[in-house]
């Protein structure tokens, strides 16, 4: 579905502050892999997103995805197919609208050309969508959005989403914001929704238990770099101390004891 060839960005190119972010990339991304990416800071992970959600443009190579080369095609087309959602809970909802509004945007988003308005039948479809989530919003739809926690809009940012019906999803460190309770509301959520619609699906993550929990494949990626991609049998085998001692032999330094190591 998603294919990377030679794909690398360099900011500030020819200046004393130029920066590689990420080298030379290959990576296949199959429809319906779930794939979980790990790595400290300034690894290159989410700039590696903002590649393929378009946000940038590549110093060199090519990205296609479903056959299409979208190498230069700006971001704003590529969201008609790409969901995307960030760390911050308030960046995927609008608060000063209701939740049912919200809800209708994201909705009339998956069913392009044509008219559709907030009726009765949408208001009652909305409502049991909200009731999977366990939050009690499905008696909020009128409130504003900021009235809700960080908890409640990052469910629901993940909701809309998939009303959307996106091709491909990006997980930008959804539930780093999030209290542990809540983070794994959400990520209950993300793999309930993954499976029920089979969704393309990378998610950026600091957690390495998660990492190996979720998905199924991973990549690791160090220095602009992906140094690892295991999966299948693989994957379900590895321990948090396996990939510990993977980094050290691929680039013979320690991991930094960061967030990446948290079990």
């Amino acid at each position: 579905m998603i294919r990377l060839d030679g794909v690398s960005k360099t900011f500030h190119p020819g200046t004393v502050n130029e920066v590689t972010a990420l080298r030379p990339t290959d990576l296949r991304v199959a429809e319906g892999d779930f794939i979980t990416i790990i790595g400290s800071n300034g690894a290159g992970k989410s700039t590696l997103f903002n590649l393929v959600a378009g946000a940038y443009s590549p110093s060199a190579g090519t990205i296609r995805i479903n056959d299409i080369d979208v190498t230069r095609q700006p971001e704003y087309r590529r969201a008609g197919y790409i969901g995307r959602i960030f760390q911050d809970p308030m960046l995927g909802t609008a608060g000063s609208m209701t939740l049912e509004d919200n809800m209708m945007i994201c909705y009339r988003k998956g069913f392009k050309g044509l008219r559709i308005s907030l009726n009765r039948r949408r208001r009652e479809y909305f409502r049991e969508q909200l009731v999977d989530l366990n939050m009690g919003l499905e008696s909020r739809m009128k409130d504003n959005v900021k009235l809700l926690s960080g908890g409640q809009r990052q469910a629901l940012t993940l909701l809309m989403m998939v009303l959307s019906r996106p091709a491909l999803i990006l997980l930008d460190e959804h539930t780093a914001a999030l209290d542990p309770k809540n983070a794994a509301v959400v990520l209950d959520l993300t793999r309930k929704y993954v499976e029920e619609y089979r969704l393309t699906t990378m998610m950026i993550t600091h957690n390495m238990q998660h990492a190996i929990d979720y998905g199924n494949r991973l990549l690791m990626m160090d220095n602009g770099e992906v140094i690892l991609d295991v999966s299948g049998e693989e994957k379900s085998r590895l321990t948090v101390e396996d990939l510990v001692d993977r980094f050290h032999r691929i680039r013979n330094r320690e991991l930094e004891s960061d967030e990446a190591r948290l079990s």
